[in-house]
């Protein structure tokens, strides 16, 4: 019985890896109906809390042929955290490292090359007793893939000149107003750092300044009572 187990999971194996051999297009086997719902300009944006020495992963999943792009900066720091600095690493569906930053801000693009779920991982391994709170902005866009020419050339075929040109100068607006969405994105989260910091800054100056002040009052309490000590008469002595 265990040979006959082992005979039939040795065949499967070998007939799942000759199928990944012969399949060297990445992108799934869907239908126009439902290629609509895989595809598209998608993109996130938000602020995520990074624990001391942990790491915080995401998956997204994108198309062969797309522009991947991740920007992050670090907001601020927690408890003894003295690094701003940020380990961000992205791997493609096969485990490849795609790309890397260890710095307190970046910027990374890429085109994909394979369809599936890319890791982005967050590494907070420059401080051990404190964590990072980043604020991070990743998507897809796809510009200029084969599925978009065909279907512009088919287009152009039923529609004439004058409504391609249209279509192709929206296109163009489209791809301008998200490249410009993202450097006002980029400026939002500098924002952020800065307000972060002002805060950081004030609380510093409050509590400095009533340390000062209670030192101040303790310094003349005790003058005081130095002076008391030293004008002191003990009413037992005679006077002259």
């Amino acid at each position: 019985m265990l040979l006959h187990t082992t005979l039939l999971l040795h065949t499967a194996l070998i007939a799942l890896g000759s199928r990944c051999v012969s399949s060297r297009k990445s992108e799934p086997v869907l239908d126009e109906a439902a290629a609509g719902l895989f595809r598209g300009a998608d993109k996130y944006d938000f602020a995520v809390e990074v624990p001391a020495a942990g790491a915080e992963c995401f998956w997204h999943f994108a198309h062969q042929s797309g522009n991947f792009y991740l920007t992050y900066l670090v907001q601020w720091v927690t408890m003894m955290a003295n690094d701003h600095r940020l380990f961000v690493t992205v791997n493609s569906p096969q485990g490849v490292l795609v790309a890397s930053e260890n710095q307190a801000v970046g910027q990374m693009e890429f085109q994909t090359q394979v369809t599936g779920f890319y890791r982005i991982c967050l590494g907070n391994h420059n401080n051990q007793f404190g964590g990072i709170r980043v604020f991070v902005n990743f998507g897809v866009i796809y510009e200029g893939s084969e599925e978009s020419k065909r279907e512009a050339e088919e287009g152009e075929k039923v529609l004439n000149s004058t409504l391609a040109g249209i279509e192709e100068s929206v296109q163009k607006l489209q791809n301008q107003i998200f490249h410009m969405w993202r450097h006002y994105n980029f400026a939002r989260m500098r924002k952020g750092k800065d307000h972060y910091v002002l805060l950081a800054n004030a609380n510093y100056v409050t509590w400095w300044s009533a340390a000062q002040s209670l030192g101040i009052l303790l310094s003349g309490y005790l003058q005081l009572l130095v002076l008391k000590r030293l004008f002191r008469t003990d009413s037992s002595r005679p006077r002259c």
